[in-house]
């Protein structure tokens, strides 16, 4: 649970620095930097003040000089991961590639730290590089037309098919890790079952056999890029039948 229940006005973002006495011993850079890492391996579960402390050879109450609570640590570690999401200029690449961009940028990002899905929604996202990604965001999809809440809408629907998408491909990665199998082989353990009740499920079973020698990390890629090329599809559609207040024109590719 949030350490505040208005974790906007608390947010380490919503008030100036505190000014620092003397000479630091440590970084907030370091400190955050050591905090991605200490999550990448253990998770959210695994990150305290005091592992922190241990893992940069600090006590536990020096990291508090540089860091509030454990809240702004996480709204801290969440902008630093959102400043790895590129978005091109869209004059150079095209508005579809440009908004791809943006959401392979949130997928790439929840898939090499899956612990940032237990803090979207619940710390404040509005550090300097989440800003930033947002700005340029909102930059393509103006730039083609988009006005008023529709931009809020077209970057919404495509974080929220990022996030979904990478969340459940995330817990598939940990379920791979915790297994020590790979897919193929968790699909070779699944068949004698799938055998067992194919002739209920016909449709299925026709399915199964057509596709169990697939490649799942291959499959996850190519169904992300299928799902994400409809969106930007049903976008540009959207825009042909008149949705946008810009007049009804597609937006230029």
């Amino acid at each position: 649970m949030p350490r505040n229940p208005d974790p906007i006005a608390d947010s380490v973002w919503m008030r100036p620095a505190a000014p620092r006495r003397g000479r630091p011993q440590l970084s907030r850079d370091e400190i955050v930097g050591a905090a991605v890492g200490l999550l990448d391996a253990e998770g959210l579960d695994g990150l305290s003040m005091r592992r922190l402390g241990a893992t940069i050879g600090a006590g536990a109450t020096s990291l508090y000089f540089y860091v509030a609570h454990k809240d702004e640590l996480l709204e801290l570690v969440l902008d630093e991961v959102m400043g790895e999401i590129e978005v091109p200029d869209a004059a150079a690449v095209g508005w579809r590639a440009a908004a791809g961009d943006f959401a392979r940028g949130m997928r790439a990002v929840i898939l090499r730290h899956p612990w940032v899905i237990g803090i979207l929604g619940v710390q404040a996202n509005i550090g300097p590089n989440s800003m930033r990604a947002t700005d340029r965001a909102i930059r393509v999809l103006t730039g083609v037309g988009f006005r008023g809440p529709e931009v809020a809408w077209a970057s919404g629907v495509l974080m929220s098919y990022a996030i979904g998408a990478a969340t459940t491909e995330a817990a598939y990665r940990r379920m791979t890790a915790h297994t020590g199998m790979t897919g193929h082989q968790m699909i070779e353990r699944l068949e004698p079952y799938v055998e067992r009740i194919g002739s209920e499920y016909p449709h299925f079973l026709a399915w199964w056999k057509e596709n169990r020698d697939l490649d799942v990390e291959q499959y996850q890629d190519e169904s992300f890029e299928f799902g994400l090329a409809r969106l930007l599809d049903g976008l540009e559609g959207w825009f042909a039948r008149g949705g946008s207040a810009g007049g009804g024109n597609s937006p230029k590719s």
